[in-house]
C-alpha cells in the first residue's frame, strides 16, 4: 500500500490535536515575522533620528530655536522628545522666581528621565512576545510531534502484523509539527537578541545625551 508522503498530503492528513498545533505555530510565525519586519525600521528609523538631532543639536544651534523648531513639529521622538521635555521644564522651572538652580535642573532631569523610560518601552514593545515564541515554540511543536506519534502506535496496536510503511506517514507528519516550532522559533529568537542589543545601545545613547544636555543646562543656569 503506498502512502502520499508529500508536505501538504501529511498535514492534511494528520489528526485534528496536531493540524491545530500546525495551524497556532504558523499563525504564531507569520506574527513573529510581521512583528520582526516593523521593529527593525522602528529601530532603524530612532537610530537615523538620533544621529540628525545630535548633528543640529551639536552644530551650535540656538536651544530656544530648536525647541521652538521641535514643538511645531508636534511629533517629536526618541532624543528629541528628551531634549523637548528637559527644556520645557527648565524654560518653566527658570520663570519661577526666588527658585535655586539646583532644583531647576532637578526638575529638567527628572522629566528627561520620564521621557527616556517612555522612549525605551516604546523601544523594547514586542520583544517579549519574541523572546515568548522563541522559548515556547519547539515545545509547542514537540506536543504535536508526541501527540501524533502516540495516534500513530495505538493505530498499530490494532493491526496483527505492522509495517514500515503503516507508520512512517504517521511519524513523519507528527516531526512536521517539530519542525513547524523551530522554524517559529529560531528567527524569532534571533531577532530579540538582536533587537535588544539595538535597544540597549539606543538606551545608551539617550542616557548619554541627557547627561551632557544636563551639564549644558548646568553651566547654563550658573552662567545667568
Amino acid at each position: 500500500m503506498q502512502h502520499d508522503m508529500s508536505i501538504l498530503s501529511l498535514i492534511t492528513n494528520a489528526s485534528f490535536m496536531v493540524q491545530m498545533v500546525m495551524l497556532g505555530l504558523l499563525t504564531v510565525s507569520v506574527i513573529s515575522w510581521t512583528m520582526i519586519i516593523q521593529k527593525w525600521q522602528i529601530l532603524k528609523k530612532a537610530k537615523q533620528e538620533a544621529n540628525l538631532f545630535e548633528r543640529r543639536f551639536w552644530s551650535g544651534a540656538d536651544l530656544v530655536d530648536l525647541y521652538k523648531a521641535l514643538t511645531q513639529r508636534k511629533n517629536a521622538q526618541g532624543m528629541a522628545s528628551i531634549f523637548e521635555a528637559g527644556f520645557r521644564e527648565y524654560a518653566k522651572l527658570h520663570k519661577q522666581p526666588g527658585i535655586i538652580s539646583e532644583a531647576v535642573l532637578e526638575g529638567a532631569q527628572r522629566a528627561m528621565r520620564v521621557t527616556l523610560n517612555r522612549e525605551v518601552e516604546r523601544a523594547e514593545s514586542g520583544l517579549p512576545f519574541l523572546a515568548t515564541v522563541g522559548s515556547t515554540s519547539p515545545y509547542v511543536g514537540l506536543f504535536g510531534t508526541v501527540w501524533g506519534i502516540m495516534n500513530s502506535f495505538r493505530a498499530l496496536g490494532q493491526v496483527e502484523q505492522a509495517t514500515m510503511s503503516m507508520v512512517a506517514p504517521g511519524i513523519a507528519e507528527a516531526l512536521i509539527a517539530t519542525a513547524m516550532g523551530l522554524f517559529a522559533a529560531i528567527p524569532a529568537v534571533i531577532a530579540f537578541n538582536r533587537f535588544s542589543y539595538s535597544v540597549e545601545r539606543l538606551e545608551s545613547r539617550y542616557d548619554g545625551f541627557m547627561e551632557e544636555f544636563s551639564n549644558l543646562l548646568n553651566r547654563q543656569v550658573h552662567n545667568q
